[in-house]
């Protein structure tokens, strides 16, 4: 009876351990933001830059946005392994890597948007720092994502991390987006073009440049985006400083004590056979593709294929609107209705742009993004909190396995990243193929077809075959509480027997 009274009161202090405070949320949140303004500039803004700033072929522009993100890609499993094997320090075992790669993340992402006086050499410029770029974010992602795992062993506490992050991480979408949307508008105004064309328009008003060859790396379309990359520059700054004030990252408290750590490897490939795992990856690696077409192509349809060039800034931020206003709403209905049947709200997208892709009307753009913003939350939101769910039932599967966490996430973000550069890589390469031409007031139908393909049919088939692999996703709410009990049992049969070995220990010293 004694016994059970001294326990009783444990179990709210147990709690308590693993209960996350609002702050440390926020800063936790706040931390991955800069990750996402930067690669919400790149994804809406990169494509155009390169054909209608630098003038680069859409062949060339396909080979920097391929390789680029292939090495970004190739770096994940890299970062993993080196991240695996790191030790802990006073700051953590994440934290050093995310400290120490920031300001070479900010010089090469200023560089990328930096139009360089030769011309010659250009597609090899933008190659060597947009390669640079992603390998360096992906060595802030991989640890920045992991760390889910080291805030605390409650999964809910989690999922309530997981939700403060994807919330700020849409923000961070947002303001790239808006501020690279304002600050770089008027390079892509022009006054020789006009919406409506008369009817006995020749080829030569269709050939007409909509600007001016913007070759001098002084002229007022590169000032532009300069100044819109040290602002983001700057904002990463401030989001690894508020970072490493904010969060405390824990010595592994998802682990048992005496676990040894699993060789790479072999950890690498336990991972590849994990059911859930390789269901989840392929399910949202088309989803994320989809989404990814859908972002390096969008500015490209408003302005050559719906005629919305003046209003492409303001859609791209009702999306972005939607996706950030909604990610608590999503929050709350995977919690009540569970995380499968949340996906079904990818999947709102596609009547819509399918719509917009065949009646391309402003107000109908406008209501296409508003939609299509819930689905982007939705997209971002689950692979993010269904992954550590992944985690536990392989850590239930492995208990005496450690330091899984990094390759799970590094590996998801590989194949992602892979996925989105061979799409992108596709995509420019189709443009290349049915012949766009750079800073003309209007494009050829067969680049226009080719636009409404990219936005409408081919994400709306990504989407669908990805739900319809995740209908095989094994994980439900009830097999995570379970889990999550069985991790509990886990956790303290292995304290208990470790404080009877040190109380037997105690004794035989005392004995000697």
């Amino acid at each position: 009876m004694a016994g059970a009274a001294t326990d009783a009161p444990e179990r709210p202090a147990e709690e308590e351990e693993y209960r996350l405070s609002i702050c440390s949320k926020l800063c936790y949140a706040i931390g991955g933001a800069p990750n996402q303004v930067a690669g919400s500039a790149a994804a809406f803004f990169l494509q155009i830059y390169l054909l209608d700033i630098a003038h680069i072929t859409p062949f060339h522009a396909s080979l920097v946005l391929f390789i680029g993100k292939a090495s970004g890609a190739v770096t994940d499993p890299v970062a993993g392994f080196f991240i695996s094997k790191s030790r802990w320090t006073k700051i953590g075992r994440l934290m050093p890597w995310m400290l120490a790669c920031t300001p070479f993340t900010v010089v090469s992402y200023f560089f990328m948007w930096y139009l360089p006086p030769f011309v010659s050499g250009r597609v090899v410029w933008y190659l060597i720092f947009y390669c640079l770029f992603q390998a360096l974010t992906t060595l802030f992602q991989v640890p920045y994502s992991a760390l889910t795992m080291f805030l605390s062993t409650d999964q809910k506490e989690r999922d309530s991390a997981t939700a403060y992050r994807m919330t700020m991480e849409v923000l961070g979408t947002l303001i790239g987006a808006a501020l690279q949307g304002q600050i770089v508008a008027s390079a892509h105004v022009s006054h020789h073009c006009i919406v409506n064309p008369p009817v006995n328009a020749t080829d030569s008003w269709h050939d007409t440049p909509s600007l001016p060859d913007p070759s001098d790396p002084l002229s007022h379309q590169a000032k532009v985006y300069m100044i819109a990359a040290g602002v983001i520059g700057g904002v990463y700054l401030l989001g690894i400083v508020i970072l490493f004030l904010g969060v405390k990252e824990k010595d592994d408290p998802y682990a048992l004590n005496s676990d040894r750590a699993i060789p790479f490897c072999k950890g690498l490939g336990l991972t590849m056979k994990h059911g859930p795992y390789v269901k989840l990856t392929a399910s949202f690696l088309l989803i994320s593709t989809a989404v990814q077409l859908e972002q390096s192509n969008f500015v490209l349809f408003c302005t050559h294929a719906a005629d919305l060039r003046n209003h492409f800034q303001y859609l791209v931020v009702t999306i972005l609107v939607s996706a950030a206003v909604s990610i608590p709403f999503w929050q709350k209905f995977l919690q009540r209705f569970g995380k499968k049947c949340a996906a079904c709200g990818i999947s709102w997208m596609i009547p819509f742009a399918v719509m917009l892709v065949t009646i391309p009307n402003l107000i109908l753009a406008y209501f296409v993004a508003f939609v299509s913003g819930l689905s982007i939350a939705a997209s971002l939101l689950l692979p993010w909190s269904m992954l550590p769910d992944v985690v536990d039932n392989f850590r239930l599967q492995n208990p005496h396995g450690k330091g899984q966490e990094t390759i799970f996430y590094s590996s998801y973000v590989f194949f992602t990243k892979m996925s989105a550069g061979i799409g992108l890589g596709i995509s420019a390469a189709g443009l290349e193929f049915t012949g766009y031409k750079p800073g003309i007031c209007r494009q050829s139908n067969d680049v226009i077809l080719t636009l409404k393909i990219l936005i409408g049919a081919v994400p709306a088939i990504l989407i669908l075959v990805g739900l319809f692999i995740l209908l095989f996703y094994p994980i439900t709410e009830e097999s995570r509480k379970e889990t999550k009990l069985a991790l509990e049992v886990l956790r303290r049969s292995h304290q208990s027997t470790e404080n009877l070995d040190d109380h037997k220990e105690g004794i035989s010293v005392w004995q000697l």
